[in-house]
């Protein structure tokens, strides 16, 4: 480069006012580095990633709903339009029924909370594997090539030497905490000194050394430590799933069942809007005779006014129960936006229960993943203990290697000279290591005493609250038997008294109003029937989370998710037939 060139680089103009040399080089290219857009100390926007923009993030956006064109006010409550014009009926959409054992199956096959939790035993088997691999052989090769040009005190050493060295092995850790190592050495000399006998000269070396910690890091179970916590950790995870399997199947029968309630709720107030339909007759028919005053049609209008508004409640219930039943689901064509109306098939069939608390607790502490889970968590802090307490002792290391010696004027020659066994080396090492005080080792050691201490106590906890559930589930279905039974003598006896108060309306002892009031009654009473009945269900099922269980004799067969293979593998969950496969 010329006098008064100038050079320009990325992000940098260096003036030059005389030929560059190396070392002016090198430091116009510290300086690029430096101070250019495309050094490595530069921050980029490439270093962040995709990020979001500011208005996404920043602003908050508003909703703007278009209004539709209001129709026309109902001033009329006649029965022929009023209920068209307030609330379409459901039963104009398309219908599926739906049994208890396809919602559970379909849950299975479909739900993506499962789904996400069938990847956490595949990924903690991963962490199993990873600490495995510890104990793995590895082969290793190290070339170094050097060239050494030195001034040198004595004619008896050269200044400018030529070496080449190549070491390859093999390294084997052992699960006691040693490790082995079998390596060949071979190296090339050359140098100018006059002296030298062999030149160039080779050495080749077959090295076997073992080093074997005695105290700290000693034995099995120490160095095996985090291959068990990761083994703990997948079974943990496992537990978890097949904890998670139980509460999604437990909510999807709840949602079945609360749809079961919902619709019959329907029933009931569209027989309400029925019987108000047939009282608005039997007014017109009275007041048209003259029997009773014009008031009285106004009353019986007033009652179906009233009924078509708890119609439109019960009718929103349903879509809501059902859009609820069928995210649960997710099963393909009955998504939540699809307008098919799921009825339930499966109908409540309660019966009294002969239970034994004493018994069903027992089963539950034997059954419960959370309980399970708190074992295992004790085993992993029980080999946390340990490995802690291997910690703390002193280092003491035992190293010995044999190493058989050879060397030539030639590769071969090193080699023949290595196979002749006449040159050998035995080395011992023994190395110790003890920190002044501890204090570190002792602390992470009594860390690891107080949380197990505490982890058993969190166990009693759990013991006591799940004994609770239990105790509280047991109760809940005794209750809710008799609240059946009560609520179903209720409902006949409102029945019988709404069909007295008819008759007497009809010979004039009554009045619209209190032959509404009547139905209304029994409305109330068969929703409380309704309700009983569904809480009687809803209960049996609390039983059987509370025991970590299934309703029935049914099982599921669940395994996790992997890494596909090919296209054609799938999650899988099996269950018996009650389930559906």
């Amino acid at each position: 480069m010329s006098t008064g060139s100038a050079l320009r680089l990325p992000g940098l103009v260096l003036q030059t006012r005389q030929p560059l040399r190396l070392g002016a080089w090198s430091a116009a290219f510290a300086a690029t580095l430096l101070g250019g857009c495309v050094g490595p100390f530069a921050s980029q926007p490439a270093d962040y990633g995709h990020r979001a923009s500011r208005n996404q993030l920043h602003v908050v956006q508003g909703l703007t709903l278009s209004p539709t064109p209001q129709s026309a006010p109902v001033t009329d409550v006649k029965p022929e339009t009023a209920r068209k014009a307030l609330a379409p009926p459901l039963t104009e959409n398309d219908t599926l029924e739906i049994t208890i054992e396809q919602v559970r199956a379909w849950t299975l096959t479909n739900n993506l909370d499962l789904k996400v939790s069938l990847y956490d035993p595949s990924i903690a088997q991963q962490s199993v594997s990873e600490e495995e691999a510890r104990y793995e052989a590895t082969i290793f090769s190290d070339l170094r090539v050097s060239q050494l040009d030195q001034p040198t005190a004595s004619e008896l050493a050269g200044s400018a030497i030529e070496s080449i060295s190549l070491n390859s092995g093999v390294r084997i850790p052992m699960r006691t905490g040693g490790e082995v190592t079998v390596s060949l050495p071979v190296n090339r000399t050359k140098t100018n000194n006059q002296f030298t006998t062999l030149n160039p000269a080779f050495t080749a070396d077959l090295e076997v050394s073992v080093s074997q910690p005695l105290l700290r890091n000693a034995g099995r179970r120490a160095n095996t430590h985090f291959i068990r916590i990761a083994a703990l950790q997948r079974d943990i995870a496992d537990a978890r799933t097949k904890l998670q399997i139980v509460q999604t199947l437990a909510t999807a029968e709840r949602a079945y069942w609360l749809l079961y309630a919902v619709r019959r709720e329907l029933e009931v107030r569209q027989q309400q809007y029925e019987l108000a339909v047939a009282q608005l007759e039997r007014a017109h028919r009275r007041v048209r005779a003259g029997i009773d005053p014009e008031i009285e049609v106004t009353r019986a209008q007033e009652g179906i006014a009233q009924r078509l508004e708890a119609i439109i409640i019960s009718e929103n219930s349903v879509l809501q129960q059902q859009r609820d039943l069928k995210r649960i689901m997710r099963q393909p064509g009955l998504e939540m936006q699809t307008d098919v109306m799921l009825i339930p098939a499966s109908k409540p069939d309660p019966v009294a229960f002969d239970l034994h608390p004493d018994k069903l607790v027992h089963v539950a502490f034997d059954t419960r993943m959370e309980l399970l889970e708190l074992e295992l968590q004790l085993a992993v802090d029980n080999s946390t203990i340990d490995y802690n307490r291997n910690q703390a002792l002193p280092k003491l290391d035992l190293t010995g290697m044999y190493r058989r010696n050879g060397l030539g004027s030639g590769l071969s020659l090193a080699l023949d000279t290595l196979r002749g066994q006449r040159f050998e080396d035995w080395i011992f090492t023994l190395n110790a290591e003890a920190p002044i005080g501890n204090q570190a080792a002792e602390s992470r050691l009594r860390t690891s005493m107080l949380q197990r201490l505490q982890r058993i106590a969190t166990k009693e906890g759990r013991q006591q609250t799940i004994e609770q559930e239990v105790l509280n589930a047991i109760d809940a279905i005794n209750a809710d038997w008799r609240r059946i039974l009560a609520a179903r003598q209720s409902s006949i006896l409102a029945g019988r008294t709404l069909q007295g108060e008819e008759r007497q309306f009809d010979v004039g002892a009554r009045t619209s109003t209190e032959v509404l009031d009547a139905a209304a009654r029994l409305a109330d009473a068969q929703s409380s029937e309704i309700r009983a009945v569904t809480d009687y269900q809803n209960a049996q099922i609390d039983l059987a989370v509370a025991t970590g269980t299934l309703l029935g004799a049914s099982k599921v067969d669940w395994t996790p998710i992997d890494l596909p293979r090919n296209r054609s593998d799938a999650p899988r969950i099996e269950s018996d037939s009650e389930y559906g496969g």
